[in-house]
């Protein structure tokens, strides 16, 4: 009996499912549906409460911090150091457990990124936007580092935007990664020789130079997608007076500029922030923090971040679009001075 028990032990720890020690742990079963207490799987995911404490009472009314880290783009990252999580999936995932949980009465969405695909940053503020209807519960973005590009679009749909005084953001703009290899590939002896149908089929492949009417057609989605952006930061934030040009041409600032423009509400850290989440959903000053987490991924502050970067992908940091069809070029909604940013997306 006594080696049973021993054993599990070690594969309990060996699987990262440990509860904190005094903490308050609620599983989340499946798609992240808070159940009362109970030992956790080692597949399943659980919201956990931050700081550590001696608390009884697991239905306490909560704030919950959602937290986007990163390049977002809607893929799987994959690879040694990482958790394999698609960050737009993980996002609505997180939502749902909010909006299923009762105890949570505000969220703060804690954003440290300078953006990401155009598509999936849509997509994940279509979804918040979707959860405060379902929910009404107030919502507080939170700049870290970086809140630029689409986690600024992101941070657009909540109620208040909350920047550290060294915080990063705006970049308002559209980028797409396009490169020409054809002079490299003539010093190789290589001669590309696609089959197709249809003129523009290859649009942006790097195998072939750009001709003026294939940069028109790409550029017109590049300006469609930001008067998109330019719109939502219109409609989100009327009151920024008056329209100033340098808002919307990819630029970012400095909190207080970014303050001084109406493109952010306050300047505060994070711990300002949850106060003021707090005080919107009428809690008092001491209610607890909730983290949403898988079994293996632990939180014992509020600002753990889940390793997800494909580490590999450092043994060959160039993002070449085009060289391989599983790695076709993205429309970004991103700050990027230098397109490595996008293979620590696993691109």
């Amino acid at each position: 009996m006594l080696h049973r028990l021993l054993i599990i032990s070690i594969l309990g720890v060996l699987s990262g499912c440990a509860l904190m020690k005094d903490g308050v742990v609620v599983r989340m079963q499946g798609n992240l549906n808070a159940n009362t207490y109970t030992p956790p799987s080692n597949t399943a995911a659980r919201m956990q409460t931050v700081p550590v404490g001696n608390y009884c009472n697991y239905g306490d009314p909560k704030v919950g911090i959602v937290d986007v880290d990163g390049v977002i783009l809607n893929r799987n990252m994959t690879g040694f150091g990482s958790m394999g999580e698609n960050p737009v999936a993980l996002f609505r995932e997180k939502l749902d457990a909010a909006a299923s949980d009762p105890s949570i009465r505000a969220i703060v969405l804690r954003i440290n990124s300078p953006g990401g695909g155009v598509t999936a940053t849509d997509a994940m503020r279509h979804d918040l936007e979707a959860f405060k209807a379902r929910t009404g519960v107030p919502v507080i973005a939170s700049f870290q580092d970086l809140g630029a590009g689409g986690a600024y679009y992101l941070a657009l749909s909540a109620d208040v935007i909350v920047a550290q005084p060294t915080s990063i953001t705006g970049g308002v703009g559209v980028i797409l990664n396009l490169y020409n290899l054809v002079e490299a590939l003539n010093l190789q002896s290589v001669a590309p020789t696609p089959i197709r149908s249809g003129d523009h089929i290859d649009l942006g492949s790097p195998i072939k130079l750009a001709e003026d009417d294939d940069r028109e057609i790409l550029q017109g989605i590049a300006d469609e997608y930001h008067a998109r952006f330019r719109a939502a930061v219109q409609t989100a934030r009327p009151q920024r007076l008056p329209v100033q040009i340098e808002d919307f041409d990819g630029r970012v600032f400095l909190a207080p500029e970014a303050l001084d423009r109406g493109l952010i509400d306050q300047i505060g850290y994070l711990d300002d922030a949850l106060m003021l989440a707090k005080q919107m959903a009428g809690l008092p000053p001491d209610a607890r923090v909730a983290l949403f987490r898988r079994c293996n991924d632990r939180a014992l502050t509020i600002y753990d971040v889940t390793p997800n970067i494909p580490t590999q992908n450092s043994l060959f940091p160039l993002s070449i679009p085009g060289l391989d069809r599983a790695q076709l070029p993205t429309f970004l909604y991103m700050w990027q001075p230098e397109p490595l940013l996008e293979k620590t997306g696993g691109r």
